[in-house]
């Protein structure tokens, strides 16, 4: 036996934890102690939401849960914020927070509040940790972090079991999986019979097969029936810009072009399709649906005709691909062509510098291996539909949880996970703010992480929100004159840009630079009026 704290690093390290990432406080002291004894880095954020965040990035990169620590209070509630952004976002997460002694739960004293109030709605599982059920909890909290749908898992840590001594766990065996049940053949059989007398049936695949990686089937059976495909915005990457079959991105910038094509459809498949990010009735028109998920599906009750197959995805992708369908009636030259005015339209020549001209030249000088975070605003709606997620790149953005401040976080993360690869965040003005105090986690690792700034001086987004209901603008002018005005922001270098030739040669020099580097790129953000669409039918 020995001390708790040390047999909870051992078992985190066992089963592949390298970083835990929150703020210290008191109670924490001996955790991170043991931790950094067992070889797991404690990193220190500046706001415990961030540090939720960075887990969640790792958890989504790796498979294996991320984990983050809070103090007290308003460090539990804080931290809340990265944990509900791993749960709506599917990421694997073990969160821990100090508690008060047991015999104070509940007592008026500083700084004590029910965490298990707060994490009841952001976690799959909410718990406290006891020299009792040390081994059991343990144990099932990285089960159901780890199980379909991957999510967070909260566990409190009484202040009074700090000095109590447990057994060892021991190796804790896992993989990450979905869901393996087998599908219902009675309703496949059904479900094929449709798609034998369907027409012109469309694809659309989201989050869920994203994560199960399964790209290569799903563009088997789209090029194999010549099927166009739609994807949410965290599908990006499971189909190519430039493949005939790829019809555009649900929900995100102009994507009124990809309604020309999806409104054709007589009938909807859905792969993997999580409505976490867009909901089917908010697009598709009413049309039977099969829906092949690990999740039942979610949508309203005029869609009549719904085929639910739920179970292992892998193995509905698998049937599908056997099948021997009729030729169906797309063109894709159609197709093609509608996606070529789409893309032209995300980039309009407005004589200005706009953030379409900005994202046209981070694509054009980043590797197609590196990774992109977006914040969000109106700029995520922009790459959403116009950023190329190349073969071997990663984009990583929060359309679930969709909080702003998430940019940053997202990209030191990815950065400290995967450090040969080149890592870039885009962010607004706006939501620079939120989370910017966090570069200094950059500054002190030595991390090339690349910060741009949309600088428009607006929150864009909302902007286009008030235009849509005929009000003048209010409250959504983020500052006046120079965003930065100086040289550096938190000691690290600031270039500002605003013209496509000044971006490219600052992202040249940034990607040269050892250490961070923020971009203040200048830009007119008025386009966004004509790029956010507000009806999808």
């Amino acid at each position: 036996m020995s001390r708790l704290p040390t047999e909870l690093a051992k078992t985190l390290k066992g089963i592949g934890v390298e970083y835990a990432f929150g703020i210290p406080g008191g109670p924490s002291i001996p955790y991170m102690d043991a931790m950094r004894m067992e070889g797991i880095e404690v990193i220190t954020t500046a706001n415990e939401q961030s540090a939720g965040m960075m887990a969640d990035v790792i958890g989504r990169l790796t498979g294996v849960p991320g984990v983050c620590h809070a103090t007290y209070g308003p460090g539990a509630t804080n931290l809340s914020t990265g944990v509900g952004g791993a749960y709506l976002d599917r990421s694997p997460m073990i969160a821990f927070t100090s508690e008060m002694k047991v015999r104070d739960w509940g007592r008026k004293i500083q700084m004590n509040v029910d965490h298990q109030a707060i994490m009841t709605p952001v976690t799959k599982w909410t718990t406290h940790l006891s020299k009792e059920s040390f081994s059991e909890t343990i144990k099932k909290a990285v089960e159901v972090a780890t199980s379909e749908m991957p999510g967070p898992v909260h566990i409190g840590l009484p202040a009074d079991i700090v000095d109590e001594n447990v057994e060892a766990i021991g190796p804790i065996q896992f993989a990450p999986k979905g869901n393996q049940a087998s599908l219902d053949l009675q309703l496949f059989e059904k479900a094929e019979e449709l798609l034998k007398k369907a027409k012109k049936p469309i694809l659309a695949v989201g989050l869920t097969a994203y994560r199960m990686g399964l790209h290569e089937g799903v563009r088997d059976f789209a090029h194999k029936n010549s099927i166009p495909v739609v994807l949410t915005p965290m599908a990006k990457g499971m189909i190519a810009h430039d493949d005939d079959c790829y019809a555009g991105t649900l929900f995100h910038a102009r994507s009124d072009f990809t309604a020309k094509i999806y409104g054709q459809a007589d009938l909807v498949i859905g792969i993997g399709y999580d409505s976490i990010e867009f909901n089917y009735e908010a697009w598709m028109p009413e049309v039977p649906l099969i829906h092949i998920d690990s999740e039942p599906v979610d949508i309203t009750p005029e869609y009549t005709e719904v085929y639910d197959l739920v179970g292992n995805v892998s193995e509905g992708l698998e049937r599908l691909n056997t099948l021997e369908l009729p030729d169906y009636e797309w063109n894709l030259a159609e197709v093609k062509d509608n996606k070529e005015q789409m893309f032209r339209a995300l980039v309009p020549d407005t004589g200005t510098f706009t953030p379409s001209d900005a994202v046209t030249v981070i694509r054009e000088v980043m590797p197609a291996e590196s990774i992109l975070t977006s914040d969000v605003g109106a700029h995520t709606h922009l790459l959403g539909q116009l950023w190329d997620v190349q073969e071997k790149g990663t984009f990583i953005m929060t359309n679930g949880w969709s909080t702003m401040g998430f940019g940053i976080p997202s990209a030191i993360g990815a950065k400290i996970c995967k450090p040969e690869t080149p890592v870039a965040c885009v962010t607004g003005d706006g939501a620079f703010l939120m989370n910017c105090g966090d570069l200094i986690v950059a500054k002190r690792k030595g991390l090339q992480v690349v910060t741009i700034v949309f600088a428009d001086k607006d929150y864009s987004l909302i902007k286009v929100k008030q235009g849509w209901k005929k009000v003048d603008q209010y409250a959504t002018f983020v500052q006046d004159g120079e965003f930065f005005d100086a040289e550096k922001f938190l000691g690290i270098p600031v270039i500002k840009v605003e013209n496509k030739s000044s971006l490219k040669v600052a992202l040249e020099k940034a990607f040269a630079t050892n250490g961070p580097t923020i971009i203040e790129a200048v830009v007119d953000g008025s386009i966004y009026h004509d790029l956010i669409i507000k009806d999808y039918k």
